[in-house]
């Protein structure tokens, strides 16, 4: 398949500088995985309020009804303060592996629960125990019919020895009776990082082993599968954590496959969509998350996280700010 995306629009959604009035004291909100549920879009993120330094998880939603769409969306507030975020769940069964190092890298899935014999909803994320900045376990919040309820252990673990202790950025989906897991292992710090895949009939034990889906030299970030006409299709980041400049090959790309491959070799050609450009309110775009329009299934909206170095020089030096684009794909 020849595919020639071309960007129709890109949309800054979320940037601490312009703040997040009605709210009054959330601070930053990125990582956003995309849900339709109850009649509408929602997206899950990760971020921080201006009271805390805990990293947590947020949601924010569009109307009831209406289109998937970059621009319209409202962060849930709490019922008695409308000023306030809400959390999405609390930590009073996880807070022994995630409270101190916070939630990041939320991945929201629908699948089915063999031992409950029904179709569950997931949000998965990674935790860490003791600091923000890892190592991490991946873990979930899971929806009880009326709230999302956080779990007392992680159910992944690093267990190879390339996963060098630390497993993050899970993105999932079910098929064919199994969940099926992409994600990073390794450390931003250590400049390593290597793309995982691991599958199981619960999302919960009997994991595959774990393998390697893509090498630590392609900084494969993130590996985000959606299921299209034909089969299934994937945005990707290629991430720079390096000194010097990034590379050209650094951004979101794109490729398909008829099913959701374990073997980076099984996807089509990847066809690059941004690059690192520094554009202000973004440079170097990761954590995509992707659907196409149901209305008009050649455009495809890509939701991602961006950076950029604060002007001030105290704290840490950098913001971290939400867009989406809009391609057509023919």
């Amino acid at each position: 398949m020849s595919v020639c995306p071309r960007a129709n629009r890109k949309t800054k959604i979320s940037d601490p500088a312009d703040g997040f009035a009605p709210l009054t004291d959330l601070a930053e909100a990125s990582d956003a995985t995309l849900a339709h549920r109850d009649g509408r879009w929602w997206m899950y993120l990760a971020g921080q309020r201006t009271t805390s330094n805990e990293i947590t998880l947020f949601s924010a939603s569009l109307p009831a009804g209406a289109p998937l769409a970059a621009t319209g969306w409202s962060v849930t507030a709490e019922a008695d303060n409308p000023a306030h975020v809400a959390l999405v769940a609390g930590n009073s069964a996880s807070a022994p592996w995630d409270r101190k190092g916070g939630r990041h890298c939320p991945a929201y899935v629908r699948g089915w629960d063999p031992a409950a014999g029904a179709w569950i909803e997931r949000i998965y994320y990674a935790g860490a125990a003791e600091n923000p900045w890892g190592p991490y376990a991946i873990g979930y919040l899971e929806w009880d019919g009326r709230a999302w309820v956080d779990q007392p252990e992680p159910v992944y673990r690093a267990s190879a020895d390339w996963e060098r202790g630390s497993v993050y950025e899970p993105n999932l989906i079910y098929h064919d009776g199994k969940w099926r897991m992409w994600y990073v292992a390794g450390s931003n710090w250590d400049n390593y990082l290597v793309q995982g895949y691991a599958e199981s009939a619960d999302g919960r034990t009997g994991w595959s082993p774990p393998r390697t889906f893509a090498p630590p030299e392609w900084k494969m970030f993130d590996f985000n599968v959606a299921a299209v006409a034909g089969g299934f299709e994937a945005v990707y980041a290629r991430v720079w954590v390096g000194k010097s400049a990034a590379p050209p090959e650094t951004g979101l790309w794109w490729c398909r496959c008829e099913t959701p491959a374990s073997d980076l070799a099984a996807w089509s050609l990847p066809v690059q969509l941004m690059t690192a450009e520094d554009c202000g309110w973004h440079s170097g775009p990761w954590r995509p998350s992707h659907r196409r329009d149901p209305a008009d299934p050649r455009r495809l909206l890509v939701f991602f996280n961006g950076i950029y170095r604060k002007a001030e020089a105290s704290g840490f030096p950098f913001s971290f700010t939400l867009g989406a684009v809009e391609f057509d794909l023919p």
